[in-house]
C-alpha cells in the first residue's frame, strides 16, 4: 500500500512536471512571438517613419523647385532664418534672427506694385504670431497633408509673438504698424536688382531690429525655460545660451538633419530618448510637435539632463561635466570620449577627465574635438553663459 501510494505519488509529480514543462515551453513559445511581434512592430513603425520623412523631403524639394522657377536662390527657413513667402511664392520674408535682420523682397513690374507688396509683407511679418504662420505658411500647408504615421506625436503650435514684441515696446494696435511700415518702405528704402522673369524686377528692403531684439525674444520663454531648468536641475543661463546658440531664438529653426524648433531636436534620435525619459514611452514626434516652445524647451532640458546626469554621469567636477555636455549636446558624448581617449567610450574616459582640472577640460576639448563646430559652440555657449547669468540669475 505505502508502494502503491508512493507510486502513484511519483507518478502524479512526473505528469504534473511534463505538465508544467509544457506549459512553461508554451508559455517561453508565447513570449517569443511576443518579442517577434513587437520587432515586426517596432521595424514597421520605423518603415513607416522613414517613407514619412521621405515624403516630407519630395514635399520639400517639389517646394523649392516652385521657388526656383521664381528666384535665383530659392531660400528656405534655416535654423537661424525664418522665410515665408505669400501664396504665389512672388514676396518672401526673410528674418535673420541671427544677424537680426529683416528682409523683404518681391518680384513685380513696376515700382509701385512692389511698394505696395512690401508694405503688406513687412505689416504680416512683424506682426503675426507662431500658430497662424503654421496655419497660413504655404508650405506647412502641404506638409500638413501628408500621411502622419500611427504613433507618432503631433501637436498644436502655440500663439506666441515672433517680432511684435521685438518691434513694439506695447501690443502692436493698427496705426502703430502702419507708422512702422510707411517708415521703413519708401522710395529711398527700396532697392532694386534684376529678375529672371520677362519685364520684372526684384524689389528690396532690409530693416535692422533693435539692438536688444535678442533679449526681448529671450523674455517670451522665460517662464516655461525656468520651470523646466528647476524640473531637471540645470541653470536656467545653460538653457537660454543653448537656445541662443541653436537657433537664436527663431520659433521656426530647421536645419538639414532635419532638427526643429528653439533647441533644435532632432526627432530620431535625442526626441526618442528625451520622449522615452519624459514619457516612459519609446516614440517619434514631428516637426509640428518641435515647433511647439513648450514641447521644445521640454525636451531640450530633458536632454541636457540626460547628458548631464546620466551619459556623462562619471565625470565628478560639475564644472568639467558641464563642458562636456554642452559640447556633448552639440556632437554627442560619443565625441567627448574621443577628445581624450581617441576612442568612443565614455567610462574609460572619465577617469582621465576626473584627473584634469575644469579649466583643463576646457582646453583639452577646445583643442582636441573632432570637429570645428563643437569647439565653436562650446565657447559660444560658455560665453553666453555668464551675460544670461546678469539678466536672469541662475
Amino acid at each position: 500500500m505505502f508502494t502503491k501510494t508512493l507510486l502513484v505519488s511519483a507518478i502524479s509529480t512526473l505528469i504534473f512536471a511534463q505538465t508544467a514543462q509544457e506549459f512553461n515551453q508554451q508559455q517561453m513559445q508565447g513570449f517569443g512571438e511576443q518579442k517577434k511581434d513587437f520587432a515586426r512592430y517596432k521595424k514597421s513603425q520605423e518603415e513607416e517613419f522613414a517613407s514619412y520623412q521621405e515624403a516630407q523631403m519630395q514635399t520639400l524639394n517639389k517646394y523649392k523647385k516652385e521657388i526656383g522657377a521664381l528666384w535665383d536662390e530659392p531660400k528656405i527657413s534655416t535654423k537661424k532664418a525664418w522665410v515665408a513667402y505669400t501664396p504665389d511664392k512672388k514676396t518672401r520674408t526673410d528674418v535673420d534672427f541671427g544677424n537680426e535682420i529683416i528682409t523683404v523682397e518681391t518680384i513685380a513690374s513696376s515700382q509701385e506694385e512692389a511698394k505696395n507688396r512690401l508694405q503688406i509683407a513687412l505689416a504680416k511679418v512683424i506682426s503675426i504670431d507662431t500658430k497662424s504662420v503654421q496655419e497660413t505658411d504655404p508650405l506647412e500647408k502641404e506638409l500638413a497633408k501628408i500621411k502622419k504615421p500611427v504613433g507618432v506625436i503631433d501637436s498644436e503650435i502655440k500663439s506666441e509673438p515672433i517680432l511684435s514684441n521685438v518691434v513694439f515696446k506695447n501690443p502692436p494696435t493698427k496705426e502703430s504698424v502702419r507708422s512702422y511700415v510707411n517708415k521703413n518702405v519708401s522710395d529711398s528704402t527700396i532697392k532694386q536688382q534684376s529678375s529672371k522673369i520677362k519685364d520684372t524686377k526684384i524689389y528690396k528692403i532690409s530693416v535692422k531690429m533693435p539692438q536688444d531684439a535678442m533679449l526681448q525674444r529671450s523674455k517670451v520663454y522665460y517662464d516655461e525655460v525656468k520651470k523646466q531648468a528647476k524640473r531637471q536641475s540645470l541653470p536656467i543661463p545653460l538653457l537660454f545660451s543653448i537656445m541662443h546658440s541653436e537657433s537664436s531664438f527663431n520659433p521656426r529653426a530647421r536645419s538639414y538633419v532635419p532638427a526643429f524648433g528653439l533647441m533644435q531636436i532632432v526627432p530620431k534620435t535625442a526626441g526618442i530618448d528625451t520622449y522615452q525619459y519624459l514619457y516612459k514611452e519609446k516614440k517619434l514626434v514631428t516637426g509640428s510637435y518641435l515647433y511647439n516652445s513648450t514641447n521644445n524647451i521640454t525636451m531640450g532640458a530633458a536632454y541636457l539632463h540626460i547628458l548631464y546626469y546620466k551619459y556623462l554621469k562619471d565625470i565628478k567636477d560639475p564644472d568639467s561635466r558641464l563642458y562636456c555636455t554642452i559640447a556633448a549636446y552639440n556632437t554627442g558624448a560619443g565625441n567627448i570620449a574621443w577628445a581624450f581617449t581617441k576612442k568612443y567610450n565614455m567610462t574609460k574616459a572619465a577617469p582621465l577627465i576626473n584627473r584634469l582640472s575644469s579649466d583643463e577640460v576646457y582646453k583639452r576639448l577646445l583643442k582636441d574635438l573632432r570637429f570645428e563646430e563643437p569647439k565653436h559652440y562650446l565657447k559660444n555657449v560658455t560665453q553666453r553663459m555668464s551675460t544670461y547669468h546678469k539678466v536672469y540669475g541662475s
